[in-house]
């Protein structure tokens, strides 16, 4: 897999880049930012949102289904672990995403449902749902790297 490389040097503004691609984050002026970008957070729902409407897409197309348009849209709310039903953890907070999709097409019940059901195994959504593991590292920075 390609890297993904973020970087800040004045501001809150970061310059996100993978391969030729380059995509801005900032934070929200009442945050100290400058609000010419989507937060992180933004970014990740809409990552969330497009691999889902792609997954989807593509599994609808494998099959010759009629799908013309899938529109996904996402919230993310923080709540505090106590509040949620049927959590069990020891979190202090937990994080909801509620998703709301249309499928816009000829498509049947059985269809429409299948379709559903492979846009929840979406790559972003399986790395969300299954346990992560950051591996860290601090790089030392050489004199001269710090003039640049």
């Amino acid at each position: 897999m390609d890297k993904t490389s973020v970087r800040i040097d004045n501001g809150y503004q970061a310059v996100i880049q993978a391969r030729s691609h380059v995509v801005l984050a900032d934070a929200p002026i009442a945050d100290g930012g400058t609000d010419r970008s989507m937060t992180p957070e933004e970014l990740f729902l809409g990552a969330l949102g497009a691999c889902m409407a792609m997954t989807g897409k593509m599994y609808a197309t494998r099959k010759g289904w009629p799908l013309d348009e899938i529109a996904v849209e996402l919230d993310i709310e923080r709540v505090a672990a106590e509040d949620y039903p049927g959590y069990q953890g020891d979190a202090r907070f937990v994080h909801r995403i509620i998703e709301q999709v249309s499928l816009k097409g000829q498509l049947d019940d059985e269809q429409r449902t299948r379709i559903m059901e492979i846009m929840r195994k979406c790559p972003v959504r399986r790395i969300v749902t299954s346990p992560v593991f950051f591996e860290e590292e601090l790089l030392a920075l050489e004199p001269e790297t710090l003039l640049d």
